[in-house]
């Protein structure tokens, strides 16, 4: 940095701090810029990075660490992002009912300074003129997904940075009602709406100049989290799967879903659900974990060992917002615990609802013609998601689409009944909740696991039913850390450029450059190699975090139960081999 560069960051600083709203980040970014005016250069480079260009909205909102600068979350960033999303949402209704006034409600997790920003967004929104209703208290982002279906609004906001390490937080954006048609209303934006955000976000004049009403928003009762509640319990159908013996053990990972989520089991009616002490409470420094997302190494520990001590059937650990949920059982081929992964989960849950579906109980046959109205039922999941449900999808008859990565867009899908990604997200009810949802896939995933055991299995065994109805299905991930996103652009180039021509010695017959876009999906950033024998490969770049993320799956026949322990050896060398071709893909 030129002394040039360095005055003027530093000139940029004193400003950002003689205006900051927060004395708290105006202190911290005071003391910052101290210690880089002495030469700190941890601190002058903390103050280059959080000055470097202003945090960019896009589908997933805004996420970034806390602190002071444009490219932080602030109150001054956060400010101006209510602003210009109320700006949008005045037009966007105006075109679309004139003369009617925009609605909008606002919910937080209990990370650092969500009620802040919360509280800030409806101050803001209420001045703009919009009819603005706030979240009682801390709750999970399915029920503010739920509220903006429930209260017919327009748009809808959660502060919350979901699973990301505690000094992050962020800013979901919902459209509905008027601002967007079909199948969309209620669920996050996608472009072109977040590219129509953001402008109207960079349009946003000075800070001095967004107002913040005094009063005038609603506080919403605890109402709105019981009806929640009551809805998402009456998903059980006790008439065709009666049995509720189940010992659970649930981890909300020191976020907000464990109160909701124990209410919502036992209305349900499981009874038996163990809460993990030492993280039952909403806590934002997340203490017990290094990462507080249940797909992190050591995360399910004190989860399991709680199962362990009160010989639980079943675990359940929902992310800090509650909008994922992961299983964990105990295999009977090991005799020890482990988590299922997000694509056996996905089958499993898949498996049931078209059993629901086939019984015809009241709930599923309500969610079958709410779908109707877009079309018939459609099971939906993530192109980088495992085949199975499509085959699970097809053998009932039902149809399957494949979308993009994210629910932004798998609960788009006309006429879902059911949706999920193996990033542990699960739609299993779009008509309450048009997004991911982890205490409602978790009432499911308890009622397909006591349905199991009262047939004296385990969902090891429903999995293995799937296999060998549909093929042994074996997925895996690998996830490549840059430092500087500029190697991401050079190992997809290097791809495109040179692209393999087999994977684990099956030669590629189909290679799809994603960036082109079909008449099925939106062009994005990505490659899909499918080879002779079913082996498919799929590499991508993270939309949010700097990571190529690379997904794995092999399909093996099996014909009977006593083939599966030497299939499943089979597909782990398989795996092992093509892990080892993507890796020399890559260079690596």
């Amino acid at each position: 940095m030129t002394s040039s560069d360095a005055a003027s960051l530093f000139s940029h600083a004193r400003e950002w701090a003689a205006k900051d709203p927060d004395p708290t980040t105006a202190a911290e970014l005071t003391e910052l810029l101290q210690l880089a005016e002495e030469g700190s250069p941890a601190a002058s480079q903390e103050l280059a990075d959080s000055f470097s260009g202003t945090l960019q909205f896009g589908t997933a909102g805004l996420r970034a660490a806390l602190g002071a600068g444009p490219n932080r979350m602030n109150r001054v960033v956060v400010r101006r992002a209510a602003a210009g999303l109320a700006d949008f949402l005045v037009d966007a209704v105006g075109e679309a009912a004139p003369g009617t006034r925009p609605r909008a409600v606002v919910g937080y997790d209990a990370r650092h300074n969500s009620d802040i920003f919360a509280e800030e967004t409806a101050a803001i929104f209420t001045a703009a003129g919009i009819e603005t209703f706030l979240m009682p208290s801390a709750l999970p982002t399915p029920l503010l997904a739920f509220a903006v279906r429930a209260l017919d609004c327009d748009g809808g906001v959660m502060v919350t940075a979901s699973h990301n390490p505690p000094q992050d937080n962020g800013y979901k954006v919902y459209l509905g009602r008027h601002a967007v048609e079909g199948s969309g209303r209620g669920a996050q934006i996608v472009a072109p709406h977040d590219a129509r955000i953001a402008a109207r976000i960079d349009a946003v004049g000075a800070l001095e100049s967004i107002t913040l009403a005094a009063d005038g928003w609603t506080v919403l009762d605890p109402s709105v989290a019981a009806e929640y509640e009551r809805a998402t319990a009456a998903l059980a159908d006790a008439a065709r799967f009666p049995s509720r013996d189940l010992r659970i053990v649930l981890t909300p990972m020191h976020g907000v879903g464990g109160e909701t989520a124990v209410a919502v089991l036992n209305a349900a009616g499981f009874a038996d659900v163990t809460l993990v002490a030492e993280q039952a409470e909403p806590d934002p420094d997340f203490p017990t974990v290094n990462f507080p997302n249940p797909e992190e190494p050591g995360a399910l520990d004190l989860a399991l060992e709680t199962a362990a001590r009160v010989e639980a059937d079943i675990v359940l650990a929902n992310d800090p917002d509650a909008d994922r949920v992961a299983v964990a059982a105990k295999d009977p081929d090991t005799g020890a615990w482990r988590m299922l992964r997000g694509d056996e989960v996905g089958a499993l849950l898949g498996a049931h609802i078209v059993a629901r579906l086939t019984a015809g109980s009241d709930e599923t046959t309500s969610a079958v013609e709410a779908a109707s109205d877009e079309g018939a039922g459609v099971f939906a999941n993530s192109i980088v998601s495992s085949r199975l449900l499509s085959r699970i999808a097809a053998a009932a008859g039902y149809a399957h689409e494949e979308t993009l990565t994210g629910f932004k867009w798998i609960s788009r899908v006309p006429g879902l009944v059911y949706g999920y990604e193996e990033a542990l997200g699960y739609c299993v009810a779009p008509e309450l909740v048009r997004d991911k949802d982890g205490i409602s896939a978790a009432v499911l995933i308890a009622e397909m696991a006591a349905a199991a055991k009262a047939d004296r299995k385990t969902i090891f065994d429903t999995l293995d039913e799937l296999y060998l109805q549909h093929g042994l299905h074996a997925s895996d991930q690998l996830s490549i850390r840059v430092a500087d996103l500029g190697l991401l652009d050079a190992m997809m180039n290097r791809l495109r450029v040179s692209p393999p021509d087999s994977f684990g010695s099956s030669a590629v017959e189909t290679f799809v450059d994603l960036a082109e876009g079909s008449e099925h999906l939106p062009p994005t950033d990505g490659l899909l190699y499918l080879t002779r024998d079913e082996t498919r490969v799929i590499i991508r770049p993270s939309g949010t975090e700097p990571k190529l993320k690379c997904y794995l799956e092999v399909i093996l026949p099996v014909e009977s139960a006593a083939e599966l322990p030497e299939a499943r050896q089979t597909a782990r060398t398989a795996l092992d081999n093509v892990l080892d071709d993507v890796r020399e893909a890559l260079g690596l």
